[in-house]
């Protein structure tokens, strides 16, 4: 009877999970990035982006700092360029860090999400 309460309250905690890292993602990026299939004319689409190329949508310009990186966005280089864009990809465009690991951990988990 317990382990089936304790399955419960995991699956019960499993959308909670994902909301907090969507809230997360909405209120730190969603202000430039979307997770729909287009970017938008200000940032990359982010759907898909854990294991794609980095700098690779051919509907979204780029700067030169990402064209020139290479490699591909795993949960690692996420988090690298998250926690400091500029010092990622020196001469990216990208504006917004973020500081708090538990923030940035909850955003890459969320990506993981979005196919």
């Amino acid at each position: 009877m317990r382990a089936a309460f304790i399955g419960m309250l995991m699956f019960a905690a499993g959308p909670a999970f994902a909301d907090d890292g969507a809230d997360a993602f909405n209120t730190t990026c969603g202000g430039c990035h979307t997770v729909d299939a287009g970017s938008s004319p200000v940032a990359p689409s982010l759907k898909g982006v854990v294991g794609r190329k980095i700098a690779s949508l051919p509907d979204f310009d780029y700067s030169d700092a990402l064209k020139g990186k290479g490699g591909t966005w795993t949960d690692a280089s996420l988090n690298a360029f998250l926690t400091d864009p500029k010092t990622f990809a020196p001469g990216t465009t990208m504006l917004v860090s973020v500081a708090d690991p538990a923030v940035r951990k909850e955003i890459i988990d969320y990506l993981n999400t979005v196919k």
